[in-house]
């Protein structure tokens, strides 16, 4: 009697424990000062833009109580 694994979808996933490399990726390259400069650059933009909406959003979002008063007075005088 000979003792089967029982199948796995995804074989690799099975085989992974018995597997180790021996092989380290190279280290990562660090980022030139041109290309820190360049995403503190565009972060800079993207907030400048969020808030420059924002600033002139809020008028619109904002009630005008002139308006309504105005209104309200000129139904009150047409009873």
């Amino acid at each position: 009697m000979s003792h089967r694994r029982e199948p796995v979808p995804f074989a690799f996933v099975a085989e992974a424990d018995r597997f180790r490399s021996n092989v380290t990726p190279p280290p990562r390259e660090r980022a030139s000062f041109g290309q820190i400069a360049g995403r503190w650059l565009l972060g800079l933009t993207i907030v400048a833009g969020l808030v420059g909406a924002l600033v002139i959003g809020m008028p619109a979002l904002s009630l005008d109580h002139s308006t309504q008063q105005t209104q309200q007075s000129q139904a009150s005088d047409d009873r």
